[in-house]
């Protein structure tokens, strides 16, 4: 199984053929406590983290959130189980946000970036394709 110890977000923007081209991206290391979070909430977090990072550059505009996890589809549609994903259910109201399932393969930018191995001793490890 692999533990989540970082998540990420890029921003990219659609030049005139339509190609996502990045524009910024961001990476946070997890504490050891939000290591332990379900999977959605990991996946909330990093949704919400990544729009706040942006609010600048994408306030008031439609924004796709791509992520590779289905059930994060429903965290707008819904009324959440926890507090915690409703507190982060509302603060998702103040973007114009819609959410669409990519699977991790065909998001590899934010895939790779969340699977980096950083030890505070060494260079980060740089292959993600064979994690």
């Amino acid at each position: 199984m692999h533990l989540a110890r970082q998540v990420s977000s890029v921003l990219v923007q659609r030049d005139q053929d339509g190609v996502e081209v990045p524009v910024a991206f961001s990476s946070t290391k997890l504490s050891p406590t939000q290591q332990a979070w379900s999977t959605i909430e990991r996946e909330a977090y990093a949704a919400l983290l990544g729009l706040q990072k942006y609010r600048n550059w994408i306030f008031g505009s439609q924004v796709t959130v791509h992520s590779d996890h289905n059930p994060l589809l429903y965290l707008t549609e819904s009324a959440p189980k926890s507090a915690k994903l409703m507190r982060w259910a509302l603060g998702l109201q103040n973007f114009n946000v819609k959410f669409t399932y990519h699977p991790g393969r065909a998001n590899v930018a934010a895939d790779c970036l969340s699977r980096l191995n950083v030890d505070d001793d060494s260079e980060p490890d740089l292959d993600c394709d064979s994690k």
